[in-house]
């Protein structure tokens, strides 16, 4: 006689591997295609730059003021420096960020049933248990092979930047870092675009690079696509 604790114990192992495989397709990360476009685009000696919102309606926000924090420290790690105004600055990078509404997907983990051999195995009598093995040929549908089938949300995200020479507003830049998740967190996919769209910068003029953005709390993977 099976013992309730045992087969909690049981079943709760059982569910172990499947926990596993859940965690690490959610763990996969999602790949970010950046495109990248320069015509005399000053190497970086102290000129001035200064970040504004492509929207105007984004001007001047606080959520827009946190990632253009970003583009900040990316250009002037590469050896630019923040104007105290736009007025004043060499360079103007126009910034632009974004999140769709999703589209749904569906997973399933395979077929319930398929054709060919099986066996079977002994049953219980008026005496006990009777030892048997038998194999037949035709439909296998088990009851734990039922297939799980699940829906999930992805969603695109992107970032824009423009880099326009403030003299005469000759477009210097233009690149764009798109990645396709299933998170719709701006506070996590604007960070690593922004890695995306300065690795390597300003590359190749008509290049697309791809990486691979990790997912949320995890390093930065990049590769050329």
């Amino acid at each position: 006689m099976f013992k309730k604790g045992k087969i909690g114990r049981s079943l709760k192992m059982a569910a172990i591997p499947l926990l596993l495989a859940s965690l690490a397709a959610c763990a996969s990360p999602f790949q970010a295609d950046v495109s990248r476009f320069q015509s005399q685009l000053p190497a970086p000696e102290g000129q001035t730059f200064a970040v504004v919102a492509e929207d105007p309606s984004l001007s001047g926000g606080l959520e827009f003021s946190m990632y253009a924090d970003y583009v900040d420290q990316q250009m002037e790690r590469l050896g630019y420096r923040e104007a105290a105004s736009p007025d004043s600055a060499n360079l103007i990078v126009r910034f632009d960020y974004g999140v769709d509404n999703g589209r749904e997907r569906i997973r399933s983990d395979g077929p319930s049933s398929y054709w060919g051999p099986w066996y079977g195995y002994g049953s219980w009598g008026p005496y006990g248990y009777y030892p048997r093995r038998s194999w037949s040929y035709g439909w296998y549908d088990p009851f734990f092979d039922r297939p799980s089938v699940s829906s999930y949300t992805v969603y695109t995200s992107d970032v824009e930047m423009k880099i326009d020479r403030a003299s005469d507003g000759k477009r210097l830049f233009e690149g764009r870092a798109e990645a396709v998740s299933t998170s719709d967190r701006l506070q996590y996919l604007v960070p690593n675009l922004v890695e995306a769209m300065f690795t390597d910068f300003p590359g190749n003029s008509g290049e697309t690079v791809r990486i691979s953005i990790a997912p949320e709390n995890q390093p930065v993977k990049r590769s050329s696509k």
